[in-house]
């Protein structure tokens, strides 16, 4: 299994759990193997998606391996259970040690390789926090003094996942400095002299303490939407340079895997929700002067402009910024950021690349 598909389109593999364990009243993590010994090839930080069959119906869902390739031998991803979540709670409630699952390669441009640092803060919340302990279990293993600021968010104590790996690392490592923002916790909570803590959704100020540094740092974030969009602003307060911030999210991982099944050739594929439907990814074309491509529903703006080679700044990739905006002539789209337009700007058409996909052909100025 490669971390990379091939050019014929990435083939479905199949694994065996070897192992199940709880991580916290609502988190299990899963560890698999092959059928036969064999290292398996990745990037710190990327998903894997399991395909499945669940009420006679093809199904599919990414989850981030929480293991690091420096440890090859087997892959580990971890799970929570959510309300209505139709795989994440199949896997929690059926999958035992001795069944097998296909799986599709780990992909995924979010990881270690593909964005280097000298300085690393890693930010996540929830179940985020899966590629940043992969990433931080590689720096660790590989790495004497890798500089790493890792400051998690959870509701409280009681849910921070790896709590007991994590301290491990931060015990013996220390260039390895880890904290946790906690919207509760016992009066009687003790963490290793070596963890930092504070009650409270982290604000600027409570990174600004946590991580005096911080605008020095590579910033690797992963969360809820609410989450990652709350950790953009308090940067922006923090006059954080957004062309360090890279990003994943569950949204991102899931419009990937829908493209990687499809080059696999499956026939249909679902969301991981309670009335899953087969479905086909409408497609779209963005004409930019004598330009054009084709983009598939999910696909940002962005996407469509760089594949051309044509020229714009996207410092932050994340609608923060504003270096990316251009100018809808025609077609219909829908954004998720348009933090720096103005009113005027919007009723003019302007949008941010790196924040907009298409729901219709469209015609583009740069």
């Amino acid at each position: 299994m490669h971390a990379e598909p091939a050019q014929t389109g990435p083939a479905l593999s199949e694994l065996v759990c070897i192992e199940r364990w709880n991580e916290t009243v609502d988190v299990v993590s899963f560890r698999f193997q092959a059928g036969e010994p064999m290292k398996f090839d990745y990037k710190p930080g990327q998903f894997m998606t399991f395909v499945l069959e669940i009420n006679g119906e093809q199904v599919c869902r990414s989850y981030t391996l929480s293991s690091s390739p420096s440890r090859p031998y087997s892959l580990m991803v971890t799970i929570k259970r959510v309300a209505g979540g139709l795989v994440s709670n199949y896997l929690i409630d059926h999958l035992q040690p001795g069944q097998r699952v296909r799986v599709l390669p780990p992909m995924g441009q979010f990881n270690l390789v593909d964005i280097p640092a000298q300085k690393y803060l890693f930010l996540s919340a929830g179940c985020g926090i899966t590629p940043m302990y992969s990433m931080s279990r590689y720096l660790t293993d590989t790495q004497i003094d890798a500089d790493i600021a890792f400051v998690h968010s959870a509701r409280s104590d009681a849910d921070i996942i790896f709590k007991s790996s994590l301290e491990t690392m931060a015990n013996r490592f220390n260039a390895f400095k880890l904290s946790y923002a906690l919207e509760s916790a016992a009066a009687s909570l003790l963490f290793s002299p070596k963890i930092s803590f504070d009650i409270g959704r982290l604000t600027a100020q409570m990174l600004q303490t946590l991580v005096p540094d911080v605008t020095e740092r590579t910033v690797y974030l992963c969360g809820p939407e609410p989450y990652m969009q709350a950790v953009k602003v308090l940067l922006a307060e923090l006059n954080f340079d957004m062309s360090q911030l890279h990003h994943e999210s569950f949204a991102t991982a899931e419009k990937a895997a829908r493209h990687q099944l499809m080059q696999a050739n499956s026939p249909t594929e679902t969301h991981d929700n309670p009335q899953a439907e087969a479905f086909t990814l409408p497609i779209f074309n963005l004409a930019i002067g004598d330009r054009s491509t084709k983009l598939t529903q999910g696909q940002s703006l962005l996407e469509g402009i760089e594949s051309e080679g044509l020229p714009i700044i996207a410092a932050c990739r994340s609608g923060v910024c504003g270096a990316c905006k251009c100018q809808v002539l025609e077609g219909e789209t829908t954004s998720t950021s348009v933090m720096t337009l103005s009113p005027a700007e919007i009723d003019a058409g302007f949008v941010l690349a790196c924040s907009t996909t298409l729901t219709s052909d469209v015609r583009l100025k740069l």
